[in-house]
């Protein structure tokens, strides 16, 4: 893992559904030598929600020095990495929550980051997910 990439953190409700998307991820990101890529989804008891203490470990667990983007699934998550952001001290400095659709954000946001891009550039591909149009 180069030391100059940034680092990207999934956030789910679901445990499972976070590692199926950052298996995803990886395997449409083309593999080689990807940028650190966590997986953090669930309550401390294993069942439905977020926890600021495992998002806060998976977040550290990425960092290389470049930043990280955190990228979540639905509203509580949000609110529980903007409660961290507000804290200060939780993440690593360089931490951004980025506006993206999480399965295609995802993706874009592995691709970026693994291409040596800076924070500004994965937040810029993994948000213009939400113009790729399916129909």
């Amino acid at each position: 893992m180069s030391a100059d990439r940034v680092g990207i953190v999934l956030v789910s409700h679901s445990a499972a559904v976070a590692a199926a998307v950052a298996e995803l991820a990886r395997g449409l990101a083309g593999g080689g030598d990807l940028a650190p890529v966590a997986a953090t989804g669930g309550g401390p008891d294993g069942g439905l929600g977020t926890s600021a203490a495992l998002i806060a470990a998976a977040a550290q667990d990425v960092d290389a020095g470049a930043g990280v983007a955190v990228l979540v699934d639905l509203g509580s998550a949000v609110l529980t990495v903007k409660a961290l952001l507000a804290e200060g001290d939780e993440l690593p400095e360089g931490t951004r929550l980025v506006d993206a659709p999480f399965v295609e954000g995802a993706v874009a946001a592995l691709v970026t980051a693994s291409a040596g891009g800076d924070l500004d550039a994965v937040a810029a591909a993994a948000s213009e997910a939400y113009a790729y149009r399916k129909v």
